[in-house]
């Protein structure tokens, strides 16, 4: 076992998951009982994660030193990094700039280090961070440096502490899993790479039949990747005991609704309940111009629709009697949405997790989790909750979901709601829905994270026949990634950006500018809200 000592940063859970991909379970822990946690569970080695604070804050999260003197190998990632240096007497200073993104690793002296082993000179590494590691503590020495970073990689071989500035958990470093599959040999354990396949998912299965029982559940379906996922694991598991109910906010793209109910029956089998609530998710949502309270005025909407369909009459007059709602809920969801508790929550892990973020920063929250109500009345069951999209993708195609379902581009929970900056209104979603479907056509079967528009609210001078036009502007947003917690713009060709450009503004006489976001995550989100 390898135990992950969470500081806060929003990949932590990411090393969790690339530790257990090569066959070792990890246990997340807080910084506040990773010393007790270390001694009970006696792990094979420790990692402190990355995370947004700074050694020299005040409150900032730190750990006992006495678990440097464990004999058992560390490795400080970022933040963890910094934290080493400190705690050990190195020196660590703000850098002059904040560094989000690319940067080359060069190994130095790299054939005699045990991190970088079998690693190239030079390689390309992700970072993420405000200070730095001036100077190393005593013992310690340095094996990589970037342009900007001296002491990028340092490693004290005796005490077995081992440290790097950049994320190797995240697909943007060139080598991340090796460096990761270096420290566990260094730990002594033989890595073996660990995949979804039928039996996992068989397992998953039975873990929700164990958790639910004869009980009935309702399932919150959109008929993207993540709900449909969980509805069919949910009906594997307690079959005619789920009612699967899809809510018609207004607020999905253009065609969701009637296509969805003809797919479902086609691939699944499955009774959908179709609601029709577009009034009252406008009402909801009406002189709201926050994306938090937005957010909040959805899920709690939702809930209530929810609720009201789960305590109606049944066929035959009889109650539903629903005690469980089911949410494809995944992991950069609850991370997004960090340091909410929800009482009443129920997840399936598919292992020990122990996922502890008291000390994340909340960057948004969304209707799956940071938007519902303390006081719902239905028992949520987040099959997917310890999963990455990838993964939910691999246990769909287990399930024989169709590409159309599985290969689906992600779209937030809250809907177009968060696509549109300020208030949303009718008119405002009429004009995004056929913006939206723009985009979506001329990018179709070009393979991207996602693409979608985005109603900014600024309005911008232009020129229409001879006359002066006041319009708005959609921007753009086309994106590259592999499990949603990193992702790289997308550099379509200008002749196809233009193309786009060219129909919304002659199809669509509101607008008259279009612009295309060039932003990676971090520093930016997917999306814009």
């Amino acid at each position: 076992m390898i135990i992950l000592v969470d500081f806060g940063g929003q990949t932590a859970h990411l090393i969790g998951r690339r530790i257990r991909e090569l066959g070792v379970d990890c246990l997340i822990v807080s910084p506040d009982e990773a010393l007790d946690r270390s001694r009970d569970k006696n792990p094979k080695g420790i990692i402190f994660s990355g995370g947004p604070a700074s050694v020299y804050e005040k409150d900032s999260p730190t750990i006992d030193e006495k678990i440097f003197n464990l004999e058992i190998p560390i490795l400080g990632i970022c933040y963890g990094e910094q934290l080493i240096a400190h705690l050990l007497e190195g020196e660590v200073k703000s850098g002059n700039k904040k560094e989000y993104g690319p940067a080359v690793l060069s190994g130095v002296n790299i054939d005699k280090s045990q991190l970088l082993s079998g690693l190239p000179q030079e390689s390309n590494v992700w970072m993420s961070h405000g200070d730095e590691v001036v100077r190393e503590p005593e013992g310690f020495e340095t094996y990589g440096v970037t342009a900007t970073i001296p002491h990028a990689v340092i490693e004290n071989k005796s005490k077995k502490i081992y440290a790097i500035q950049f994320h190797p958990e995240v697909v943007h470093t060139q080598f991340g899993t090796q460096i990761l599959e270096n420290f566990l040999k260094i730990c002594g354990i033989t890595p073996k790479k660990v995949e979804i396949n039928e039996d996992y998912v068989n397992n998953l299965v039975k873990d929700i039949k164990d958790s639910v029982g004869d009980e009935k559940a309702i399932c919150a379906l959109s008929g993207g990747v993540d709900s449909s996922v969980a509805a069919l694991l949910v009906h594997k598991a307690i079959g005619e005991n789920l009612e699967s109910i899809y809510i018609d906010s207004g607020l999905m793209r253009e065609g969701e609704t009637e296509n969805l109910d003809h797919v479902f029956k086609e691939h699944y089998q499955m009774n959908v309940k179709i609601v029709d609530a577009k009034k009252e998710f406008l009402n909801a949502l009406k002189g709201i111009r926050d994306p938090e309270e937005k957010r909040k005025a959805i899920g709690k909407t939702f809930i209530d629709c929810f609720e009201a369909e789960a305590a109606r009459p049944a066929s035959g007059g009889k109650s539903l009697g629903a005690k469980f709602l089911v949410q494809g809920t995944i992991y950069p969801d609850v991370i997004e949405s960090a340091g909410s508790k929800h009482a009443k929550t129920m997840s399936i892990p598919s292992s020990e997790t122990g996922v502890s973020s008291s000390h994340a920063v909340r960057i948004k929250s969304h209707h799956n989790v940071g938007g519902l109500p303390e006081n719902m009345n239905l028992v949520l069951i987040e099959p997917l909750r310890n999963f990455y999209k990838d993964q939910v993708r691999k246990i769909g195609e287990i399930l024989g979901l169709p590409e159309s379902i599985t290969e689906r581009q992600p779209f937030p929970g809250p809907g177009l709601a968060v696509r549109i900056i300020g208030e949303v209104t009718e008119e405002k979603l009429d004009l995004l829905k056929k913006a939206d479907k723009i985009v979506t056509d001329e990018l179709d079967g070009i393979k991207l994270w996602q693409a979608f528009a985005v109603f900014t609210g600024i309005k911008t001078t232009g020129v229409r026949g001879d006359e002066r036009a006041y319009g708005e502007t959609i921007a753009i947003r086309a994106i590259e990634a592999t499990d949603a917690m990193s992702a790289n713009f997308a550099k379509l060709d200008y002749k196809l950006l233009d193309k786009i450009s060219t129909r919304i503004v002659n199809e669509i006489p509101e607008v008259n500018r279009v612009v295309y976001d060039i932003t990676n995550k971090p520093p930016a989100t997917m999306e814009w809200e």
